[in-house]
């Protein structure tokens, strides 16, 4: 009897180390990092401090220095250059604007001086002169050649007689009463000729307008 409780009790002793091998492979399986942990922590902690020996290092930290104050030297250099261009190009911008202030009617007074001088040939005439009918033609052809030139400016003369006034290009100086009822509010008589500059308005025509 006593024989057999013994190998009754080793069995149940076997059993039960297999139920706790069998649990602790399964929690093994449950948690594979625990065994791992440690030695996957370890490459990282030797990157770290290899970061941190690079970061340390006196002779990596001055090359990055020389190459970042040698970037700032090349922008301000840079910005320098577009500053000393654009003040250039500002002074030459005001220049020619002044010389086309002061010589803007440069080239229609110089395609009037032979005007000019006809007009000065006409007045050293006048005194030889005996056929008045003569100097009147003289005179109609200087005039028509100064019209000419100016239109040829852009200079154009209104046409006021007759049409609506209109204070964008009229200027009445006197108002007509009787007049018939189809004149009302139209330019009747034009005391001083009005012109247009390419199409803009260079004076005004002064006229009278009927009531």
């Amino acid at each position: 009897m006593n024989t057999e409780e013994t190998i009754k009790n080793q069995e149940s002793i076997s059993d039960d180390n297999q139920d706790t091998d069998v649990k602790n492979t399964q929690k093994e399986t449950e948690n594979p990092d625990i065994q791992g942990g440690q030695e996957s922590d370890s490459p990282s902690n030797s990157e770290s401090s290899e970061d941190v020996k690079e970061d340390d290092n006196p002779e990596v930290c001055e090359e990055e220095s020389e190459k970042l104050r040698s970037e700032l030297d090349e922008y301000k250099d840079k910005y320098l250059r577009l500053m000393a261009e654009f003040d250039n190009y500002r002074k030459r911008v005001l220049k020619e604007k002044s010389e086309l202030i002061l010589n803007g009617g440069e080239k229609v007074i110089s395609s009037i001086l032979p005007v000019l001088d006809d007009i000065e040939r006409a007045e050293e005439s006048m005194t030889t002169i005996e056929d008045s009918k003569s100097f009147q033609e003289g005179v109609s052809l200087i005039f028509e050649k100064l019209k000419t030139i100016l239109e040829k400016n852009g200079l154009k003369k209104m046409d006021t007689v007759g049409e609506q006034f209109n204070v964008d290009f009229h200027e009445a100086i006197a108002m007509v009463p009787g007049q018939p009822d189809e004149l009302r509010g139209k330019v009747i008589d034009s005391v001083q000729t009005g012109y247009l500059l390419n199409d803009k308005v260079l004076r005004h025509a002064k006229v009278a307008v009927a009531e």
